[in-house]
């Protein structure tokens, strides 16, 4: 057994999972395995969803992993980064004896995942200094090794705090943890980023694993399409633990067109708008009234602290911009995080922050 399975729960280890029909390795021209229509629906234009879709598509694995440069049998896909958080919990931890680290404020969904599974979650606070908010790696891999933690979840650009973690720190973080606990860095905003991503290490460094999403740059949060990059014996024991049809066609079919050479340069494009963006309203939000304090990012957001948060929610929202409220959050209870929209919406982000302005 690799040492990178001695981290998955002894009784999943050689777990087969459920042997659905779309799984057994057989061909034919007739159907009738999987106690499916015959018929196609009526309202069903040629997308054939009477047969049940294949529970790891291989052209949409081969597209991800050229995307991401792995090879396929290093990528699982499935319902957006979150089903891959709980399966990389609930296949890992063992309920009441095997940690979670996280490093909040962050993304809610690794937090949630432990708490169902009932794994120990531990929180590294994020430090917010002059320069943004830092992530303590010291303080993470102390944190990982004195809890017996299996999993540590760091998000880089981290969600909502904008901040990314060079690739060399992360690396420098994962042997400290080899033969202990498996780093999952959470790359959903990786493409608006001017750091590269770590996944093109995972060969020479098994015990990390990456999270990547369409539901971002690719503009296809509807279509739920997300996927982890690990060692291909993690993604083995990971896909018998997931639902037999994660995927349904049509989304894979949008998947496969949006991934398309044509469809890539468009995105590309895009992402260079937001970026410009992102700078734009880094330095306006400043001038705008109430503003206390804008950090920098390299997602496609900003956080942003205020004086008088709620007044400001309240203005953008009589405006129609809705933002999101982060001040139930640990550190943030007087920050919003605006999303960076087209030029047309930002400029009503700040003119609406703008009425703060005059009033004041």
């Amino acid at each position: 057994m690799s040492g990178l399975l001695e981290l998955v729960r002894p009784d999943l280890r050689d777990f087969a999972g459920y042997a659905s029909a779309r799984r057994a390795d057989v061909r034919g021209s007739v159907w009738l395995n999987a106690n499916e229509s015959a018929w196609r629906n009526p309202a069903d234009a040629g997308l054939g969803a009477n047969r049940y879709p294949d529970p790891q598509p291989a052209a949409l694995r081969e597209r991800l992993a050229t995307l991401y440069g792995v090879s396929a049998e290093s990528v699982l896909v499935g319902r957006g980064s979150d089903e891959a958080i709980d399966l990389l919990v609930r296949a890992l931890c063992v309920p009441g004896m095997d940690a979670v680290v996280v490093a909040p404020p962050v993304f809610g969904m690794y937090a949630v995942s432990a708490r169902l599974q009932a794994a120990p979650l531990v929180e590294v606070p994020l430090r917010d200094d002059a320069e943004g908010f830092v992530c303590d790696l010291d303080a993470i891999a102390d944190a990982a090794v004195s809890h017996g933690a299996k999993l540590v979840f760091l998000c880089s650009p981290a969600n909502p705090t904008g901040q990314s973690v060079p690739v060399d720190d992360l690396l420098a973080l994962a042997r400290r943890l080899a033969g202990r606990c498996l780093l999952v860095v959470d790359e959903a905003y990786g493409e608006y980023s001017d750091q590269p991503s770590i996944a093109a290490h995972i060969e020479r460094q098994p015990n990390v694993a990456v999270l990547r999403t369409l539901s971002k740059a690719h503009a296809l949060a509807a279509a739920r399409i997300g996927c982890l990059l690990a060692a291909p014996e993690l993604i083995r024991v990971l896909r018998n633990c997931q639902a037999p049809y994660p995927l349904p066609s049509p989304c894979v079919q949008l998947a496969l067109a949006g991934l398309s050479e044509p469809a890539l340069a468009q995105t590309r494009g895009r992402v260079l708008t937001v970026r410009a963006e992102r700078e734009r309203l880094l330095h306006e939000l400043p001038d705008c009234a109430g503003v206390r304090r804008v950090y920098p990012s390299q997602g496609n957001y900003l956080l942003v602290r205020f004086e008088d948060a709620e007044a400001a929610f309240r203005r953008l929202l009589a405006a129609g911009v809705v933002v999101r409220d982060m001040r139930a959050s640990p550190q943030l209870g007087d920050a919003l995080r605006i999303s960076i929209g087209s030029p047309d919406e930002n400029d009503r982000v700040l003119a609406a922050l703008a009425t703060g302005r005059a009033a004041a």
